[in-house]
């Protein structure tokens, strides 16, 4: 029986992508693993790998096509022994599916029927009839376990055991649950939705009626999400700035000495990222995130670091910073920054993270105030470093000043502890010495 390959959810927040390339073609064999395709999620571009084995029977969507719904219908893979007649033959069970991406996309079309219709569709093949329908990857994996297919739930086309599948079985029967839990998920969807409906003023229209020149740069996936997240947080997030100002004549004298002697080029910032996963560590009830069940707060301390890009910010990960050297921390900023402007990040080196970091002082910025990245509840903005007059004692003295704001979101962090967070960061990094121990 053929096999659909759908559009996958490459991330959370993805809802359509753009089908970049086809790695194979037509008439190739297609084993598990294999790379089939590339697909331009609203973050970057990821190779897409096969789950089941077969034949590439036929592309439906063509490459460099945009707006593809994630779970629509891209191509067929046909089966060991299988001929180009089977697709022919079997077009009315693989459009059962095809229902499911609707309502998470349009959200007004009711996603509670639709649901409800393709789930008695979907496992009347494995109920009523002897035969387990099953991908032969998740045939492999069930033999080599020693797994029952028959009381596994199928969550692929029409009720087919796929890979995964056989994963939350083996882990305690996640697999049955999933399907259950996708409807509330989608019915729940609409609410939020409607309260972002205000738009402002049509800039095109009005540019239009007064015969204002332009160009239109189209907007990109990440472009549209970033356009989209930040209107969340902005509106959704009570949050609030503090500043505070700190020395760091120190920090330059040793960043200058540590470079000298290990032919490293350590940054401020790589300090600042630094210091910020060592005062989370001390400080953490910084380290949350706000949940309507109760505020997360974070075991490990992973710190998101914002990066430029020609299609828009991305915030790829330091993973536990604070267990971490300044070189290695160093290292690493340069290699996410790098595949972040090539557009070569992976899922798990941009999603995620417990804290954000935000630096315009090379542009020399003094201080400005960053909109939280949800789900985390604080960002610090980093300002330039410059001379300033400073009174030390009772003299007026000059020193190199950095102003760091620090934007959180206050249902999760009160003021008291933004002001402990900030004021153990402030030590840190004007005694920087300390973030060698």
């Amino acid at each position: 029986m053929p096999i659909d390959i759908l559009m996958p959810a490459l991330s959370p927040t993805m809802t359509e992508g753009k089908l970049a390339k086809w790695v194979k073609k037509e008439g190739d064999t297609i084993k598990a693993g294999d790379v089939i395709a590339e697909i331009e999620t609203d973050k970057a571009t990821m190779e897409v790998e096969a789950v089941d084995e077969g034949t590439l029977g036929k592309i439906l969507v063509p490459e460099g096509t945009e707006g593809v719904a994630v779970n629509a219908k891209i191509a067929v893979l046909l089966e060991e022994g299988e001929s180009a007649d089977a697709l022919n033959a079997a077009p009315k069970p693989a459009a059962a599916p095809a229902p499911a991406p609707a309502p998470a996309k349009t959200e007004a079309t009711a996603p509670a029927p639709a649901k409800s219709e393709a789930a008695p569709a979907a496992a009347a093949p494995a109920h009523d009839s002897k035969r387990v329908f099953a991908s032969p990857l998740a045939r492999r994996m069930a033999a080599q376990s020693g797994l029952d297919l028959a009381k596994v739930s199928g969550t692929g086309p029409s009720g087919r055991i796929v890979k995964a599948d056989v994963e939350a079985a083996l882990k305690g029967g996640a697999a049955k649950a999933a399907p259950a839990a996708a409807a509330p998920t989608a019915a729940a969807a609409p609410a939020p939705a409607a309260a972002a409906a205000p738009k402002g003023i049509d800039a095109k229209a009005l540019a239009d009626k007064l015969g204002m020149k332009y160009k239109v740069l189209p907007n990109s996936g990440m472009r549209k999400t970033i356009a989209k997240r930040l209107t969340e947080a902005w509106q959704t997030i009570p949050h609030f700035g503090l500043q505070v100002d700190c020395e760091i004549d120190a920090l330059l004298a040793l960043r200058a000495q540590l470079n000298e002697k290990s032919g490293e080029k350590v940054s401020v910032n790589d300090f600042v990222v630094k210091a910020v996963a060592v005062a989370l560590r001390k400080v953490p009830e910084a380290n949350v995130s706000w949940h309507e069940d109760g505020i997360l707060q974070y075991e490990g301390v992973d710190v998101s670091v914002a990066v430029a890009t020609d299609g828009g910010l991305i915030t790829p990960i330091v993973k536990n910073a604070d267990q971490k050297g300044l070189a290695t921390i160093s290292a690493e900023v340069k290699s996410l920054a790098a595949k972040a402007k090539e557009g070569k990040l992976k899922p798990e080196e941009f999603q995620g993270g417990t804290f954000s970091v935000s630096n315009l002082g090379m542009f020399g910025i003094k201080s400005f105030t960053s909109i939280i990245n949800p789900p985390q509840s604080c960002i610090l903005s980093v300002g330039a470093g410059e001379k300033r007059p400073v009174v030390k004692g009772d003299a007026l003295a000059v020193a190199t000043v950095m102003s760091l704001t620090l934007t959180v979101d206050h249902r999760s962090v009160d003021g008291a502890v933004g002001a402990k967070y900030l004021q153990v960061l402030k030590k840190l990094i004007e005694d920087p010495i300390t973030l060698m121990l």
